[in-house]
């Protein structure tokens, strides 16, 4: 069965994240061919081969000090070229528009060009810094950010990602906020990719420590963008536990500006699920990501917060070698009237590893109590498996432990 168009970014994403230059090449050659003959990218992909079968030939033969370097950007230049050729592949087969401009006083207009427009010119980036820059139009900024980014995560955009970066040292504070969170995961989406986009990475570098020289305020928005994944914003307002007015100021904005009225209900239809899945995913990678070892690194006390921000939404990652730490916080938090399963799950954890098999039972029985049915509690429990396994706890433990609470009513 031939490869889907996703099937195939796949693949190519894949191989150049191991700078298999030979294996993209290949499915870009099937694109250029679809767009036919008098496609544009054919001095390109032919520059690229020849210089990547050069640099294969000399490696038979001899070690170049630069060899690593220059695949390097070989594998980036064969990253702009895919994009270029994914481009009109999505346009060609109309799975993205052609868009010529958007009007400038309408919400919808800006809302749906900045997220789907595959082309943007030099006008449209006039426009995005002086809205960025201009206190007067911080909801309409704030609206072509996020929909910016949307864009970006679809179909990578160097040029709109540097707008992006460029905006974290804008006038308007609140969208530069907004830029510098969506630049931070964007380059977490992207984590493989950065690798081979310096010019990114020094960029992004230089924005966050142009005002501030530890980056503090990137590394207080990487907290804030982990500690907002507890639960789906749909979740926490039918629950109770939040209101609109609790909700993030860029949100209750874009809220505002794309119509959805101040009803419990418009807001929970407005926040999709898929953007929490998208997040909760984005959490599990992050601590292997570049943009995650430039703001946190070896500093002691960011890896501590950052670990307790994880554990904040229930997310045992970081602490597993720190058992008594997430034991003391656990209780704390428990306490304090927390009645989320996770939190008890995760103390169970901690005492099943101290070795209180009793207490740790009894524990992993109230969490399942406040499941609403054994499927959600096991839902819960059965990813931290390899963890329990892992730090010592025995597979049929694991297992019993399982049995058991599967009768729990």
């Amino acid at each position: 069965m031939a490869q889907t168009l996703t099937d195939q970014i796949i693949t190519i994403e894949r191989a150049l994240g191991e700078r298999m230059i030979d294996h993209a090449l290949i499915i870009l050659r099937a694109w250029m061919n679809e767009l036919g003959e008098n496609n544009p990218y054919e001095q390109a992909y032919s520059d690229i081969e020849e210089q990547y079968n050069k640099l294969f030939t000399e490696w038979l033969t001899s070690d170049d000090p630069k060899g690593d370097e220059i695949l390097d950007g070989l594998t980036g230049d064969t990253y702009r070229l895919t994009d270029a050729v994914y481009l009109d592949i999505r346009l060609k087969r109309g799975i993205a528009p052609e868009m010529h401009g958007f009007n400038k006083q309408s919400h919808q207009s800006i809302l749906q060009y900045f997220s789907y427009c595959p082309r943007f010119t030099e006008e449209d980036w006039k426009w995005f810094r002086e809205v960025n820059n201009d206190s007067n139009y911080s909801a309409v900024a704030l609206l072509a950010v996020a929909s910016l980014a949307k864009n970006i995560r679809e179909a990578f955009n160097e040029q709109a990602l540097f707008a992006l970066i460029e905006g974290i040292n804008g006038a308007n504070e609140v969208v530069a906020e907004q830029c510098l969170a969506n630049a931070i995961i964007l380059l977490a989406h992207y984590d493989v990719r950065i690798d081979y986009f310096p010019e990114i990475q020094n960029a992004f570098l230089e924005a966050i420590h142009e005002h501030d020289d530890d980056a503090e305020e990137a590394f207080r928005i990487l907290g804030a963008m982990i500690s907002s994944c507890k639960t789906s914003w749909q979740e926490r307002i039918s629950s109770g536990e939040m209101t609109i007015d609790d909700l993030p100021e860029e949100l209750r904005n874009l809220l505002e500006l794309t119509g959805s009225d101040d009803s419990m209900e418009g807001v929970v239809s407005w926040v999709p699920a898929s953007e929490q899945e998208y997040m909760q995913g984005l959490i599990e990678i992050l601590p292997d990501t570049w943009v995650y070892s430039e703001l946190v690194g070896d500093d002691q006390d960011r890896v501590r917060a950052i670990a307790f921000a994880y554990l904040s939404i229930g997310r045992m990652d970081l602490l597993w070698e720190h058992i008594e730490e997430a034991s003391s916080w656990l209780v704390r938090h428990l306490r304090k009237g927390s009645n989320s399963p996770k939190d008890y799950i995760n103390y169970g954890h901690c005492l099943l590893l101290k070795g209180d098999r009793m207490m740790a039972y009894e524990t992993y029985r109230q969490a399942r109590t406040l499941c609403k049915n054994s499927k959600e509690f096991f839902a819960l429990f059965r990813p931290d498996r390899r963890a329990l396994v892992d730090h010592g706890i025995p597979v049929e433990i694991v297992y019993l432990i399982e049995d058991k609470l599967l009768s729990v009513n």
